[in-house]
């Protein structure tokens, strides 16, 4: 297989909330994959307190520097798709996983996953 057709995919994450111990985590820090597969990034987020209410986001970063907004998950709606991108989120486990679909070379990127109280976007 050309190298050509390889990509990397690290994953970064972030959080930001409301003065309270939060966090997300990674299960894995980089994933290889090929043009036209199919790859899933996990986030795993925990809460000091009960967030009934919150946003979680996936963002990528370019080689250049350049952050893309990607695609974001409501704690009170079903998984959110968008084009390529699709998320399955599990409110009890807490963990919003990101699939991307038939890869492209352009999906070489750093992902991130920030988790948003509702309150802060208000």
């Amino acid at each position: 297989m050309p190298l050509s057709s390889l990509l990397w995919v690290f994953l970064a994450f972030t959080f930001s909330g409301s003065g309270v111990a939060q966090s997300v985590t990674q299960d894995q820090s980089h994933v290889l994959s090929e043009v036209g597969k199919t790859v899933t990034l996990n986030c795993r987020y925990e809460t000091s307190w009960d967030m009934f209410y919150y946003y979680i986001f996936w963002y990528k970063q370019l080689p250049s520097g350049q952050m893309t907004y990607l695609i974001r998950q409501y704690s009170d709606d079903g998984n959110a798709r968008d084009g390529r991108y699709s998320v399955n989120f599990q409110k009890a486990p807490k963990s919003v996983n990101l699939t991307i679909s038939a890869l492209e070379l352009e999906d070489s990127a750093k992902y991130f996953c920030a988790l948003w109280d509702s309150q802060c976007l208000k």
